[in-house]
């Protein structure tokens, strides 16, 4: 499928008859236009999904600091 050149930029074809000429043409299925929607979605999803972990994280972190904050001050307190 790569070695004809329609194919070249997607490497899917979609084969085309013309009843007029009796010829078949080829011509790529994708549209560089629906890559790049599709491209531009997947990013800003993968954006989404770095955001929501990073808010996470940040608040587990939170967690983690107070307790041990707290077991510090019950050390000291202990003294």
């Amino acid at each position: 499928q790569k070695r004809i050149v329609q194919c070249s930029p997607t490497g899917f074809i979609e084969k085309i008859s013309c009843p007029t000429s009796k010829r078949d043409e080829f011509k790529s299925c994708r549209s560089a236009v629906m890559e790049a929607h599709v491209f531009w979605r997947f990013v800003g999803t993968m954006m989404c999904v770095t955001a929501v972990f990073a808010v996470l994280v940040v608040c587990r972190q939170r967690v983690l600091d107070r307790k041990a904050l707290e077991k510090v001050r019950k050390q000291i307190e202990s003294i």
